[in-house]
């Protein structure tokens, strides 16, 4: 076996990585996703720019859900509640802060059924989008045993032993992504 060839203990491995990795970007999207209930989460994609740069605003601000309607932003150092109120704005989340000098507070409207209904559908066009990269790397991995076949590293029946649990890996994750998925929509067309 040459040095960039892996074994296929080495591909099972890289692919449970990769699989597990696109499972992680699926939830932290979904993380993001209003429900129309206040979540810190809301705002992690929100950017401040704090002396020149560009900082996440969970690092220049404290943030808060004290009731399940409202989020309240307090800035570490009170000069930046404008750039706060600016950058969350321009995110785009549909929130609108008001500021009374101190602290931002920013009151979470609740979603309409037609709001409800095209997160839903975004959030499944996101869980196929997940479960194609999850294929892509089984393909990937399905690929590189083939290939130490070939070169005969492996057997017929190692191949085709490493490439069942290959799939085995793929429909463990595709259905974490599909129960992920579901539990999410559901909360988000619950009235």
């Amino acid at each position: 076996m040459t040095e960039d060839q892996l074994s296929g203990d080495d591909i099972l491995q890289k692919a449970r990585e990769a699989m597990e990795k696109k499972r992680q970007s699926f939830e932290k999207l979904l993380s993001r996703t209003r429900t129309g209930k206040a979540t810190v989460s809301l705002l992690d994609g929100v950017v401040v720019t704090y002396y020149g740069t560009p900082t996440p605003l969970n690092q220049v601000a404290s943030l808060a859900v004290p009731d399940a309607r409202t989020l309240v932003v307090s800035p570490f150092e009170k000069s930046l509640i404008k750039d706060i109120e600016k950058a969350i704005l321009i995110a785009n989340l549909g929130l609108q802060p008001s500021s009374d000098g101190q602290v931002l507070r920013i009151a979470v409207p609740p979603l309409t059924q037609e709001r409800r209904q095209d997160i839903a559908r975004s959030l499944r066009k996101n869980a196929e989008e997940a479960k194609v990269g999850i294929r892509s790397v089984r393909q990937h991995a399905n690929n590189e045993i083939k290939k130490l076949e070939k070169v005969k590293q492996l057997s017929q029946d190692q191949s085709k032993a490493l490439q069942d649990k290959v799939q085995d890996l793929t429909d463990g994750f595709i259905d974490k992504i599909q129960g992920i998925s579901q539990v999410k929509e559901q909360e988000i067309l619950k009235l």
